[in-house]
């Protein structure tokens, strides 16, 4: 398996290259966001429209590896706020899931719809490139399986891609939030199976649909929203579902809330909305507050650690950069204990009375200081 590297210099960028790399660790150290992050890097190139942060959390375990988001964040601080808080997620996720990776996450400010042009794209491969395997990325929000594609044509450290690659990770993720639900509602409810039960869906991208259709065919009721109206519609058509309102999805009557947009969802303000009594889904970074866990327990509802049940997509892009080549059924296999991890922190937490997520994080942290030397 990959092991972590020494520190190694940046390689060159090509002579016309309007590319600006700088280290802002030093910046970033004072956001709020800041856990020891390893170092922090920004791309600019204003002639191709590039502002891109590439965050590196922890690298203990391995090279970092994290999806690259492209989000219109409304100020700089804020999208580096979301890298920071994006690449330690993914440190704990990648120790959870026993892959040899440390944790990173890029989010380029800019917004998908409008902004994102092949020269803009050509620029953050050259940082990428520069980087020079510091950072292993691919698809997240904004970021196409076409646009990872694009950038494995010009860069090595891109998984995630059709090209020599397993394709869309976002089936696999989904596959696996499936397993962790029926986890969490077997632990909570004493029920083994879906039938019956509802099920609220924020978010219907691609791991949120494909949740979806896992959920509709095994029984569940679903209520699902997104901002794309059209996409709720084709839910409700598809699923025979009840569309609502996103800014009121939280507070729906469902035995399960399932997180699958951005992160930040569950908060001091709606979590006394919420009526669900588990929390499940792929989102990352759902609470806007590592305590608001604690909050949750408080009201008697499970929360499944984001990092934890939306593991899938990182084991599948992780199993691509093995040496030994990519094996779908081994990568499945090693999905199908997301359940058993997720019920060792269910019990632990019972046992303990600690939050589910500070007994993720202290697991994650025990292997990460078992890798560091000494």
């Amino acid at each position: 398996m990959l092991q972590k590297s020494e520190p190694r210099a940046l390689r060159p960028m090509r002579s016309a290259s309007t590319l600006k790399l700088t280290d802002i660790t030093a910046r970033a150290e004072q956001s709020e966001a800041f856990d020891h992050h390893e170092q922090i890097w920004l791309g600019e190139d204003e002639t191709r429209g590039l502002t891109a942060i590439v965050a590196i959390h922890d690298t203990a375990l391995g090279p970092a590896l994290g999806g690259t988001r492209i989000w219109p964040h409304a100020t700089f601080d804020a999208a580096l706020t979301d890298a920071l808080r994006l690449s330690r997620g993914m440190t704990f996720k990648a120790a959870i899931a026993a892959v040899p990776f440390g944790g990173g996450k890029a989010v380029i400010k800019a917004d998908a719809r409008t902004d994102k042009t092949p020269a803009m794209l050509e620029a953050y491969a050259e940082m990428l490139a520069a980087l020079n395997g510091q950072y292993f990325t691919g698809e997240d929000v904004g970021l196409t399986l076409a646009d990872a594609d694009f950038l494995r044509a010009r860069t090595p450290n891109i998984s995630g891609t059709t090209q020599g690659g397993s394709g869309n990770p976002s089936p696999v993720t989904a596959h696996g939030v499936f397993l962790g639900l029926k986890a969490a509602v077997s632990h909570a409810l004493d029920k083994e199976d879906l039938g019956g039960l509802t099920v609220a869906v924020q978010g219907l991208g691609s791991v949120g649909w494909s949740l979806c259709e896992k959920l509709h065919e095994e029984g569940a009721r679903l209520v699902v929203a997104d901002l794309d109206r059209t996409r709720a519609k084709q839910a409700r058509a598809a699923f025979d579902a009840q569309t609502v309102d996103p800014a009121g999805i939280v507070a729906t009557d469902a035995d399960v809330f399932a997180p699958c947009a951005l992160g930040a969802v569950l908060s001091t303000e709606t979590i006394p909305t919420l009526k669900a009594k588990i929390v499940a889904g792929a989102a990352n970074n759902q609470l806007a507050r590592h305590e608001d866990a604690a909050e949750l327990k408080r009201r008697g509802v499970l929360y499944a650690p984001d990092y934890v049940i939306n593991a899938g997509g990182l084991i599948n892009v992780a199993a691509e950069l093995d040496p030994d080549g990519y094996d779908r059924s081994r990568v499945m296999e090693r999905v199908a204990r997301i359940p058993d991890a997720l019920s060792n922190i269910f019990a632990r937490s019972d046992a303990e009375n600690r939050p589910t997520n500070d007994i993720a994080q202290a697991i994650a942290e025990e292997r990460i200081r078992g890798a560091r030397p000494g």
